[in-house]
């Protein structure tokens, strides 16, 4: 008796589970059911999932992989599905992106999971809203501003490739992405909080950091052991280094010389809390990590595609390094002139596609040419559909950076960085990292890609095998 009604209770309670998940999957029609005639084509898919494991599909970064290909031939480039557990519209229209982009905090509003709110912290940059992250997006730009034609950074970035392709001279084989991650890491961290790599506190917050970033990209599922839990007590742990290094830094703010990191700028910021200002350093390390790696893999990989590229970006910089006497630095002058280098840099924007799409959510009823975002509902802006849209690029399925020479980099239609208010702070930093990093790849070595490795969107980008390499030393 007591088994049957327990076994009655659980049938009982999945039941109510079930039928509240299949209402919560259908209920935003019902409840617009005025708006239906308005609402773009589409299909809500499965109950509860709706079609989240088919958008997630892996496929090559250099496509829009074969969901958005077969909804945007049957609905359009504008169309309805369910996904991430809410109603959305999906986007791969460059004018309706531009728009969601261009009214943040108007009609529109960042929308992260709440999953990577539990990892990231809720005043990360990357999912606060409103005022907290105007003032912390605010004095990004200025860091930023201040920061990128600065010799010291510029020297550090220099410095810092060097000593990664030293380590290469005597070598046969390396694998790319672990290096570039190695070389982006000591460069953030240098500039963020004055580390060097040699440093204990460096080594402390790479191990906690590679845990944490391992747990951005998995089942959100907080049991300890898994990664996700894993990642969140990574970034308490960070926090607290962090932290501790902040109260280092005030205790002797007078008994040692002036540092230029951005730490330094922080400590004496007022309007930031200091809660605030650990998580910008997060931020900036997240930044400056993760996705300039990701763009020099990106670059070297459709370079050892495109011998012509190559021969020309190589000529680019043999060309600058003529003009300047032997070991003197590069400066910012020299990277303006790196005229091909930013086509090379834009074009692997392009065609590989680091940031796939960004969440948004509706704030209000939103019209939008012959029909209606409801509120509420999720909005996803897909970049790369706009990036690879053959009707708006020329040749888009290929390797082009050429087409850089006459198509405007600030146009509607590449938008790799983001856009509006929430466009990437950090874009130039990367952008200089990448072009000193290839300055002096192309003049003293030889590569081939082992394997033909790809980059592929999980929707995350990365290599399969970490774009292995094949490296002769050959310096000029």
């Amino acid at each position: 008796m007591a088994v049957d009604f327990c076994v009655a209770m659980l049938v009982g309670f999945v039941g109510f589970v079930m039928g509240g998940l299949v209402l919560n999957h259908f209920l935003p029609l019902l409840l617009n059911l005025k708006l239906l005639g308005l609402l773009p084509k589409g299909t809500f898919g499965w109950p509860v999932l709706g079609e989240t494991l088919s958008f997630l599909k892996p496929h090559p970064a250099n496509s829009v992989g074969t969901f958005l290909q077969d909804h945007c031939s049957r609905y359009g480039k504008v169309f309805k599905s369910h996904l991430f557990f809410s109603p959305t519209v999906v986007s791969c229209d460059e004018e309706l992106n531009y728009f969601i982009l261009q009214n943040e905090d108007k009609l529109f509003q960042c929308s992260y999971p709440k999953p990577i709110h539990g990892i990231l912290g809720k005043i990360s940059m990357l999912v606060a809203v409103g005022d907290t992250h105007r003032r912390l997006r605010n004095f990004a730009l200025s860091l930023v501003t201040t920061t990128r034609s600065k010799p010291e950074f510029l020297n550090d970035v220099e410095r810092t490739v060097v000593q990664i392709l030293d380590s290469w001279k005597d070598k046969k084989q390396i694998n790319f992405c672990e290096d570039a991650r190695k070389f982006t890491f000591d460069v953030i961290a240098k500039q963020v909080l004055g580390l060097t790599p040699d440093e204990p506190q460096t080594k402390k917050i790479l191990e906690d950091f590679l845990t944490f970033m391992r747990g951005l990209i998995s089942f959100p599922l907080y049991i300890p052991g898994t990664p996700y839990a894993r990642a969140v007590q990574a970034r308490s742990r960070i926090s607290s280094t962090v932290k501790s290094i902040i109260e280092h830094r005030r205790n002797h703010a007078g008994n040692s010389s002036k540092r230029s990191d951005f730490l330094e700028i922080l400590l004496s910021v007022n309007t930031l809390s200091d809660d605030e200002k650990v998580s910008f350093v997060l931020d900036s390390l997240l930044g400056g990590y993760e996705t300039t790696s990701l763009l020099m893999a990106m670059v070297v990989h459709f370079l050892g595609q495109s011998a012509a590229a190559l021969e020309q970006l190589k000529l680019e910089h043999q060309n600058i390094r003529s003009m300047k006497k032997k070991d003197v630095l590069l400066s910012w002058e020299d990277y303006k002139k790196m005229e091909f280098t930013q086509n090379v840099i834009n074009e692997a924007l392009r065609y590989g596609n680091i940031v796939k799409f960004v969440h948004r959510k509706a704030l209000k009823d939103v019209k939008f040419k012959d029909y209606v975002i409801p509120s509420g509902w999720k909005v996803l802006p897909v970049f790369s559909a706009v990036h690879l849209d053959p009707s708006l690029h020329a040749s888009a399925l290929q390797f082009h950076p050429w087409r850089w020479e006459t198509q405007d980099q600030t146009c509607k239609k590449f938008t790799p960085f983001g856009g509006g208010s929430r466009c990437c702070p950090g874009s130039e930093l990367a952008k200089v990292e990448v072009a000193f990093f290839l300055h002096h790849l192309v003049q003293n070595f030889r590569f081939e890609i082992e394997d033909n490795d790809h980059p592929i969107a999980y929707p995350y980008v990365d290599f399969q095998r970490g774009l292995v390499l094949n490296v002769e030393y050959c310096s000029i």
